[in-house]
């Protein structure tokens, strides 16, 4: 699939094309073969990302069968290699088929700043100091700029649970894209699913521990997360284990919702690993 972010490039063009186009906008450079099976994977996963990223950057594709002089040059050992470069210079490179989460994350590496993602990191820090609503508002901003934007749904599955949401917590975690903000909110969700049993009645209530617990999750509904952390914590000196590790799951789940350069957030994990181990 050729588009006019998409250039086939040859050693006769390759200063032109790539070096210079790249002092203004940074250039994957993919080497591939037409006998390369998992160069026929990688390639649509690169056309499918410079299409989504709409001029942000270009995508050269180098035959290295017909450009050897290319291969020897930037030293290309095996194929696929990619290849990334801005201001004139090469600045990474990867070889190898990868998923396209890491593709992605490696081509967002090199890309300026868009205007989503400075939203993103607007409601990040207004989050850290507490403010919710103003972070919400970046975070939807972030999402009117570039729908489903990792980091704008995490901090909407944050503020959700903070405000005790477990429900549209939830809804945002299923709309999630595959990539590498998926993990971190992946670990919230045995907190959403212990605050959803909660309202739901479905928490076990056969011990005082099991009392406790759901004690914890409506301090929790109730966006008290310290004071749900406090009593986690008291679970888990009394069973470290407690209910086949699901105390620990949503205590941790609880600690990722906190600004995690704070020194209480430290004081927190410090303890929990002395109660663990």
């Amino acid at each position: 699939m050729m588009s006019e972010h998409i250039k086939s490039v040859t050693e006769s063009d390759f200063e032109y094309e790539v070096l210079a186009y790249s002092q203004n906008t940074p250039v994957i450079v993919d080497f591939w073969a037409e006998w390369c099976k998992p160069c026929k994977v990688l390639s649509p996963i690169l056309e499918k990302l410079v299409g989504e990223a709409g001029g942000s950057f270009r995508l050269a594709k180098v035959d290295a069968d017909v450009n050897p002089n290319l291969v020897l040059k930037y030293s290309v050992r095996s194929i696929p290699t990619v290849l990334a470069f801005s201001q004139g210079s090469r600045i990474s490179d990867f070889a190898g088929l990868q998923p396209e989460p890491r593709v992605r994350e490696f081509i967002n590496q090199i890309l300026p700043p868009s205007p989503a993602s400075l939203l993103v990191q607007k409601g990040d820090s207004l989050l850290a100091m507490g403010d919710l609503e103003g972070a919400r508002e970046a975070y939807d901003e972030a999402l009117k700029i570039t729908e489903a934007t990792p980091g704008a749904l995490l901090g909407l599955i944050k503020i959700n649970l903070l405000e005790g949401n477990a429900p549209a917590a939830r809804a945002s975690l299923r709309v999630f894209p595959a990539c590498k903000e998926y993990n971190e909110a992946e670990r919230l969700l045995p907190l959403m699913k212990a605050m959803q049993d909660a309202v739901s009645g479905t928490l076990y209530k056969e011990t005082d521990l099991d009392l406790a617990f759901e004690n914890s999750m409506r301090l929790a509904l109730r966006g008290n997360m310290l004071a749900s952390a406090d009593g986690m914590m008291d679970i888990l000196r009394a069973d470290k284990h407690f209910r086949r590790e699901r105390g620990k799951e949503v205590v941790l789940a609880i600690l990722d919702l906190l600004d995690q350069e704070s020194e209480l957030t430290r004081q927190y994990r410090k303890e929990l690993t002395n109660i663990l181990f």
